[in-house]
């Protein structure tokens, strides 16, 4: 009986202890942020770091119409299938333990964030998850038998596949060929259409055709619009503002248990994705640094969170729709911590999460090949 209530004792202080620390953590309220003067870093030296990235905006056109059939015209057929808005000016803002200590830029301008949107749709897969939904190494033709993933090759797909893009899904969406979506740089339209079938799992091929395939999957799986599960189950609790907005295309709508609703894209590349403001962009990044948790609420598992950001097989460089700074990895950025990891997307879009320095930077419009030099210089301002 001693040794009972002696246990007893330590695990209820051990949890009057963990609580505490977690009431130590800081989380902004909807419609605030505190501002700070850190003293854990140069002031002027992250002075330097904006100036380096107003001075480095993104070179494409302000018109994004124009940016994106400039920047996809090597795909055969491509055409724009959903919303595009003109983007802002470069902005930002760096966020060291929760609190802001610098912004630049319109931070609560809502502009398209192209890529970093697969971030999101990862998130929403977690959210399945979670809800024993879905398992993650399990065929999703067992989900879905509506054809999308019938044939020798679709068939063996897995969620695990969908989400680190090794599928090699083949086949058509919403008017889109798998095939013609970012095609090799070498070859044509014949050469493209007979390729050799990789095994699901070994190959990495970025390809928003097959993002949208999963988004179409979970679409069915979730038999909600995913929209509104990431606005109800994620970024209303974190404090987001009512301003970001999630699109699919003009030909993506399905019937779902006899309701219209449209299947959203996981970039917009051919218009759509997710359109949002820095700042929330922030809010969101600061729960995935935070392990899924806001304030007392785990919002997404800590199982999750882990197969988030794990290298996949088929490139060390990206785990479920996160890019990682794997030193193994083709995109390991030398001299910038290895455990970052981070959301991007076309045009310079970055959300950045440094959990080891207690770091979150929102990048938005950063000419991309300058990101590297951009962190470095947030590093080298540390004291």
């Amino acid at each position: 009986m001693k040794k009972f209530l002696l246990l007893l004792t330590v695990a209820i202080c051990y949890g009057s202890i963990a609580t505490a620390q977690s009431s130590n953590v800081y989380f902004p309220e909807r419609g605030q942020w505190e501002r700070v003067n850190s003293e854990a870093f140069s002031s002027a030296m992250l002075d330097s770091a904006v100036n380096f990235a107003l001075g480095h905006e993104y070179s494409g056109d302000t018109d994004l119409k124009i940016a994106i059939l400039k920047g996809f015209s090597r795909e055969p057929y491509h055409k724009i299938l959903g919303p595009v808005k003109d983007r802002g000016s470069a902005a930002g803002v760096i966020i060291h333990r929760g609190k802001i200590i610098k912004e630049w830029g319109e931070v609560d301008r809502v502009d398209m964030t192209f890529s970093c949107t697969k971030s999101y749709l990862s998130t929403v897969a977690g959210l399945a998850f979670d809800k024993d939904l879905i398992k993650v190494d399990e065929e999703v033709a067992h989900y879905l038998w509506d054809g999308t993933f019938e044939g020798q090759q679709n068939s063996k797909i897995t969620w695990r596949h969908l989400l680190t893009q090794s599928s090699d899904w083949t086949g058509e969406l919403w008017d889109s060929e798998d095939w013609a979506d970012r095609p090799p740089s070498e070859g044509g339209i014949d050469e493209w259409k007979s390729r050799k079938f990789e095994e699901p799992g070994e190959i990495f091929e970025y390809n928003d055709v097959r993002v949208n395939v999963l988004a179409y999957a979970l679409l069915n799986v979730l038999r909600k619009p995913l929209p509104q599960v990431l606005k109800e189950e994620i970024m209303d609790k974190i404090g987001a503002s009512s301003t970001w907005r999630w699109y699919g295309y003009d030909n993506s709508w399905v019937n779902i248990d006899g309701v219209k609703m449209q299947s959203v894209s996981g970039g917009g590349h051919s218009g759509g994705g997710i359109f949002i403001s820095t700042m929330d962009h922030a809010r969101f990044g600061y729960l995935i640094s935070n392990d899924g948790k806001w304030k007392n609420d785990q919002l997404l598992s800590s199982e999750w969170m882990e197969m988030a950001v794990s290298p996949s097989k088929a490139n060390p460089s990206y785990g479920f729709m996160w890019w990682l700074n794997d030193k193994e990895g083709s995109r390991h950025m030398e001299g910038i911590n290895e455990e970052v990891f981070y959301a991007a997307g076309f045009g310079g879009n970055y959300i950045v999460i440094d959990k080891q320095n207690e770091l979150v930077i929102v990048t938005r419009w950063l000419e991309p090949r300058f990101l590297k030099d951009f962190l470095k210089m947030v590093y080298t301002a540390k004291k």
